[in-house]
């Protein structure tokens, strides 16, 4: 089971990890490079349609993600929605061009340089669609900006296993969701442990690899924290494209990998879906 770190250890990480996403956010650059047209079909491969993107600012998807939340959190009008590790707000935008101008979408980031880039953004969002429904929140994923039962549903995007601390997460998804509300996350979870010189390396940290748990380990945590109606599928489209894409962590990663091993046989995308009791 995934233990909490010790204080120095979690500040560590969360140092590093703020760092990593804060160069990317500076020079606007992303996992598979700084190519708008590379990061666009990295999110059509994983699943999002070119019709979601007409909505999203410049800048705003970074290649960053590992699933589409958005589309299965079945999002409807006049809901009230969460990301949790927003970035440049990419899934933000989606999320408030889905719930409409009853609705609204929030995204928290604990990244200064993140939240500065998303909030620039959001006059473009107001452009494209006609919406004033996003806001954007300096804050840590494990103690978020947002009242108890406040909130419809929860997204997030490839975020969650940077935490130090994902079992305190989970209890603050439970929190701050309404009764009978709902999770929808993307994640990068381990098939099985991967080799100890990757946990090691800061880039895997930062491109989700090192800091990612057991699938098995993903789903006492969420149990744990008390959300129910709990579904796991795996999708290893992403994976497979960050490979096929030649990207530079992956690489790294597979020059440390056993001999006739790939990421894939250690590494998913995961899509998690849960419900918090409606008593």
């Amino acid at each position: 089971m995934n233990e909490p770190k010790t204080l120095n250890d979690a500040e560590n990480i969360r140092a590093n990890v703020r760092k990593g996403y804060s160069e990317i956010a500076k020079t606007s650059s992303s996992c598979c490079g700084s190519s708008r047209k590379c990061s666009d079909d990295l999110v059509q491969q994983i699943g999002y349609a070119a019709e979601e993107l007409n909505v999203v600012p410049e800048g705003a998807n970074m290649g960053l993600s590992c699933g589409n939340p958005t589309a299965i959190a079945s999002l409807k009008a006049g809901e009230v929605v969460l990301d949790l590790g927003s970035g440049g707000g990419f899934d933000v935008f989606i999320a408030g061009s889905k719930v409409g101008p009853t609705g609204r979408a929030i995204g928290v980031d604990m990244t200064p340089e993140m939240l500065s880039k998303a909030r620039g953004n959001i006059e473009s969002y107001r452009k494209r669609t006609g919406l004033n429904n996003v806001e954007f929140r300096l804050g840590e994923i494990e103690h978020l900006p947002v009242a108890d039962a406040s909130v419809d549903v929860i997204i997030s995007n490839c975020v969650i296993n940077l935490s130090p601390d994902k079992p305190q997460v989970w209890r603050e998804i439970v929190r701050v969701l309404r009764p009978g509300g709902r999770a929808a996350v993307s994640d990068l979870a381990l098939l099985k442990p991967v080799p100890a010189a990757i946990r090691k390396m800061a880039e895997a940290l930062v491109g989700c690899v090192a800091g990612a748990v057991l699938v098995e380990e993903t789903e006492q945590m969420i149990r744990a924290a008390g959300l129910t109606d709990l579904q796991l599928v795996s999708k290893p489209d992403y994976i497979q494209a960050k490979a096929d894409w030649n990207d530079p962590l992956y690489r790294k990663i597979m020059d440390h990998l056993p001999p006739d091993t790939e990421p894939k046989d250690y590494i998913t995308s995961l899509a998690v879906t849960a419900h918090k009791p409606a008593r």
